[in-house]
This record gives C-alpha cells, sequence and structure tokens, in this order.
C-alpha cells in the first residue's frame, strides 16, 4: 500500500500553482488532437474522416446505420459526413446481400491506401509527442490511460467528438436536427 509520503507531490505551474491531472489531460488533449489535425491535413482529411475509415478498415460491412450508432451521430448528420468520403473515392456503399434495406459500408483500395498514410502520420505524432518518455514510460503511460478510459466508459476506438461533428457545416449541432 502507497503511503501519502511515498506519493508524488501533484506538478507545479510556473506561478506555483498546483496543476491537477485532469487540467493536464484537458490541455494534452487539445494540444494532441490541433497537432494531429495539422498533420492528416496533409492529406485533406479530417481527424473525424481520418477515424471512419480507421473504424471500417477495422469492421468492414456494417449497414450505415449501425455505424452512426457506434460513433454516437445521428443518421441524418452521418450520410452527408459519408458522402464526402464516398465522392472522394475512399469508402462504397455496397447493397446488404442479407437485407437489401440496408447498405453496408467498405473503405476502398484508394480508401486502404489513404489509411496506410494516416497510421505512418499517426505513428510519427505518438512519437513526436511522447519524446519525453522512454518506452517504458509510454507503456505505463498508455495502461493508466486506458484504465482511466474504460472507467469513464470510453470506447478505444471511437472518438467521442464524433457525436459534436457537423458535416455540412451549418453550425447545427446533433441535437439541431
Amino acid at each position: 500500500m502507497t503511503t501519502s509520503s511515498e506519493r508524488p507531490a501533484p506538478a507545479a505551474g510556473p506561478d506555483g500553482t498546483t496543476r491537477r491531472a485532469t487540467f493536464l489531460l484537458t490541455q494534452l488533449g487539445e494540444f494532441a488532437a490541433q497537432s494531429f489535425a495539422r498533420r492528416i491535413s496533409e492529406l485533406d482529411l479530417t481527424p473525424p474522416q481520418a477515424g471512419l475509415l480507421r473504424l471500417l478498415a477495422r469492421s468492414p460491412g456494417h449497414h450505415q446505420q449501425e455505424v452512426a450508432r457506434m460513433i454516437g451521430m445521428t443518421p441524418s448528420r452521418f450520410v452527408p459526413f459519408l458522402d464526402t468520403l464516398e465522392q472522394r473515392g475512399l469508402v462504397e456503399r455496397r447493397r446488404n446481400p442479407n437485407d437489401r434495406r440496408y447498405q453496408s459500408l467498405y473503405p476502398t483500395e484508394a480508401g486502404r491506401r489513404v489509411l496506410t498514410e494516416i497510421h505512418r502520420a499517426a505513428e510519427q505524432h505518438e512519437s513526436e509527442f511522447l519524446a519525453a518518455l522512454d518506452p517504458e514510460e509510454q507503456l505505463l503511460l498508455n495502461g493508466l490511460l486506458g484504465r482511466v478510459a474504460a472507467a469513464q466508459g470510453l470506447s478505444a476506438d471511437i472518438h467521442p467528438g464524433f457525436r459534436r461533428l457537423d458535416p455540412d457545416g451549418d453550425g447545427r449541432g446533433p441535437a439541431d436536427t
């Protein structure tokens, strides 16, 4: 059992005030998200688009309504979001052979090539972002953050930002539909 005298003191900021983990996580999360978005903008993608491609590659063949539900987006918001990727030739809709009412989603060959580029960008991003930690510390941090995320009911594969996505740029959120 760890005693309070064995626990490290919370980090102090430049002004001497104590920083809390939740603030640091928010600060780092925002920085990491902006940095990754800049990195993949070179691929003409947004983080939600990259996330959907990753999801479809890991779990191809789900129909549109299932995927919308998985990422927490209303179907009316999901369709224009998906349309953009389909128009770019990165995903395709196929009639579901088991239930013709549904269209199943798959990454195209071009989508898989883009996923390779996304993976490279993500690896470089992670390496640069965690450069201050040695490999053992990186594993420890990943394990600890994974436990915290699981305790909060967060999925390892679905970013909660999908719920706020405004695919048509009209300024209305999902609650406005």
